[in-house]
């Protein structure tokens, strides 16, 4: 296996530091964090290249908060300085992971997404009568510190980088406490290894795809499963029975558990594709999509709060045009003019004065 050394002259260059602020600037220009650094942005840079070289950075405290809907978790966000390193450092080594990584994993990934999984989950539906779906519990609170250093290990031999995501891995918050044995294990083994990742962390997005590489890698060519497709820590396999299904099932708890990683047992299940399946947040036919009521309703929710704040003018009739266009452009993915139009209308009887442009885009006035 090649493994990579001396790549700490491309992560501290001042070019990819400069790349690097641009990236974790995306969407939020307007943040105090983000404006305060980019008043002194040389300054700032030159600084933190200095640490880096030095060996002096250390990651600060992060902001914690919770989300309740659609279930609760909880987000970790870096100071802006720290995810500028994130970037800097997956700017380097993403590509030299990229290349090991299947063509059916399509999480965080240039040219993937949700809607080519699930075009690609259609294509095999067509195929296959029978579909297991899989569900990792408590996926990122259940990343093991140790076997994500040793993942890492295995393709990056630079002992500055390796230091770097240590101190990355290290200096994560606490996570939502999570305590499975495993074979193996003794009384306090779920208690005395490291686990989580903070969710909020671009870092912890792309090391899921590492931490889960060997894996599909493991589905693929040793249990030879044809239509297999996996977006972070949801995955899919199809079959020609329920009876081949479950035998593959128990083949991926047991190596999943070498991983220290458990099935969720009620998002765990074997489904007849014809009849539909929740995939990434459409019911998925062979032949067509349909938006899942939960997911229509909480974004509903969440149009009426951007309603009412532009009519209290805290947000401005730009900011509702692209909250509004994003979502359209998810769900006209699926079977959705009614909706569509219902959202139409219900804009209107808000008083709101929204009209369709040409294009397909809407505006509002």
């Amino acid at each position: 296996m090649k493994t990579f050394n001396r790549l700490k002259n491309q992560i501290v260059a001042f070019e990819n530091l400069l790349l690097a602020v641009k990236k974790a600037s995306k969407g939020k220009k307007y943040k105090n964090s983000v404006t305060e650094f980019w008043f002194q942005q040389e300054r700032e840079l030159l600084r933190l290249q200095r640490e880096l070289s030095e060996g002096n950075w250390k990651p600060g405290a992060y902001q914690t908060f919770m989300v309740y809907d659609p279930k609760e978790r909880m987000i970790s966000a870096a100071p802006f300085r720290d995810r500028v390193v994130h970037h800097a450092l997956c700017n380097v080594i993403e590509p030299i992971f990229e290349r090991t990584f299947i063509f059916s994993s399509y999480a965080n990934r240039k040219g993937k997404g949700t809607h080519s999984a699930i075009e690609e989950y259609q294509k095999y539906a067509r195929e296959y009568p029978f579909v297991l779906k899989c569900d990792v519990r408590k996926f990122f609170p259940s990343l093991d510190h140790e076997i994500l250093k040793q993942e890492l290990a295995r393709k990056i031999y630079c002992r500055f980088t390796q230091r770097l995501c240590h101190a990355i891995i290290d200096g994560s918050n606490p996570q939502t406490p999570v305590y499975d044995y495993f074979p193996g294990d003794d009384l306090f083994s779920p208690h005395a290894r490291r686990r989580g990742l903070p969710i909020g962390n671009l870092t912890s997005q792309f090391w899921a795809n590492v931490y889960l590489n060997r894996f599909d890698h493991f589905v693929k060519e040793q249990l030879k499963v044809p239509g297999y497709i996996r977006y972070v820590d949801d995955f899919v396999l199809f079959g020609e029975s329920a009876l081949q299904l479950r035998g593959w099932k128990r083949e991926v708890e047991r190596y999943l558990a070498d991983l220290r990683l458990s099935l969720h047992p009620n998002k765990t299940h074997i489904h007849r594709t014809a009849c539909g399946v929740p995939f990434l947040g459409f019911r998925t036919y062979p032949y067509r999509k349909v938006c899942l009521k939960a997911k229509v309703h909480r974004t509903r929710r969440h149009l009426r709060v951007k309603i009412r704040q532009l009519k209290r003018q805290e947000i401005t009739p730009e900011r509702m045009e692209s909250t509004l266009n994003s979502w359209l452009g998810h769900v006209r993915f699926g079977q959705s003019q009614r909706l569509e139009y219902n959202t139409f209308w219900e804009l209107k009887n808000q008083n709101v004065n929204v009209f369709k442009h040409p294009k397909g885009s809407w505006r509002i006035l």
